[in-house]
């Protein structure tokens, strides 16, 4: 990319004709008592069909908008960017408040994406193409927790099936020193997510100073996801591994890596979090300006949203510790053969925004 240039615009003029969409609800047992969720917008026009995954975790934002159905003015002739603009404008959770105001992103993501999706099936032209970016083979981990009581046994499973397998790990208080040093001679944990920036959420961690300074000094290599340093023991136990501290849950936009306390030299990006197309584009390009670092995560895409991760991952950073495993790696009964393993074919698809292989 030239200097100064700005990704986003290389899209931000695509022609997409909007006739109809429908909603898909895809859903599949993610516990003894949960199901996961989300939907697939499929927007129509011009006899193509371009998709994008809603991934909003609460499943009565899910239920509730199939309850509505396809209501939104979405209709027309249209540019990428005045469909984005015209989004603004639009109630996407029909007069209620979501369960989270972060899914106001992940729905904004869903729709922006399935019109990138159908506006360059339209034109012919794959994504990478127009964004002049080649997609290479894509580095990706897993991401696991280890259970109640926790154990390494789905880390060494999986590494005594496939082999070299790369883990991001939730790190919990109930971590003993001996799990720590057995997690640890793997040599496969790339990224230790202390989920401290989760506040009032199903996934909350409880902040334990001694559990960061353990995991910093045992995976030395390792970056160190959203801790929470708002508790003085914990930002004392980390401030000798401050270059190796990184973000996920606080970064929706370039303000969000501005406001930090300091500079990252690391970053993970989820593109649903981000909402608008231009918003995760400008992301890129800052984060390339400033020298950091990224990573790919996801958001357990069920459907197309998937494969579109790890397009964008295969683009813009393919190399780190991708956290976009295909599905099938993070089941608890997991195929012992058959899974793709890293790295991975990116696979783009001839025209539009996918792979060929997407939603695996």
């Amino acid at each position: 990319m030239t200097t100064g240039a700005r990704t986003y615009d290389r899209v931000a003029g695509l022609a997409v004709r909007i006739e109809a969409y429908e909603l898909e609800p895809l859903a599949r047992p993610a516990g003894p008592e949960w199901t996961r969720r989300t939907t697939v917008f499929r927007l129509s026009g011009g006899g193509e069909t371009g998709v994008g995954e809603d991934v909003c975790w609460d499943e009565d934002d899910q239920t509730h908008q199939h309850a509505v159905g396809p209501v939104l003015d979405l209709a027309g002739d249209w540019t990428l960017d005045e469909l984005s603009r015209h989004l603004e404008g639009l109630d996407l959770f029909y007069g209620r408040d979501p369960g989270m105001p972060t899914y106001r992103h992940y729905r904004r993501w869903a729709i922006e994406s399935a019109a990138l999706d159908l506006g360059l099936r339209q034109a012919g032209l794959p994504l990478h193409a127009v964004l002049e970016r080649e997609p290479r083979p894509l580095t990706f981990g897993v991401s696991l927790r280890l259970g109640d009581p926790p154990s390494a046994a789905g880390v060494l499973e999986r590494i005594a099936a496939y082999g070299d397998v790369r883990y991001k790990l939730d790190a919990e208080p109930t971590w003993s020193e001996a799990l720590i040093a057995e997690l640890a001679a793997t040599g496969s944990v790339d990224v230790i997510d202390f989920k401290g920036a989760y506040k009032g959420t199903s996934v909350d961690v409880d902040t334990d100073p001694v559990l960061y300074a353990r995991c910093a000094e045992a995976f030395p290599a390792a970056w160190l996801e959203d801790p929470d340093l708002a508790v003085p023991d914990a930002d004392a136990a980390l401030e000798p591994h401050r270059d190796r501290i990184t973000w996920d849950a606080p970064i929706h936009s370039v303000a969000d890596v501005e406001r930090l306390a300091f500079r990252p030299r690391g970053l993970n990006s989820k593109p649903s979090r981000f909402g608008p197309v231009s918003a995760l584009l400008d992301f890129y390009d800052f984060c390339e300006r400033q020298g950091i670092t990224l990573y790919g995560g996801g958001q357990a895409e069920l459907g197309p949203g998937r494969g579109q991760i790890q397009l964008l991952a295969a683009m813009f950073h393919p190399d780190g510790p991708n956290d976009v495993a295909p599905a099938g790696w993070d089941q608890p009964e997991f195929p012992r053969t058959g899974l793709p393993v890293s790295p991975l074919d990116p696979a783009p698809a001839a025209a539009g925004f996918a792979r060929r292989a997407s939603g695996t």
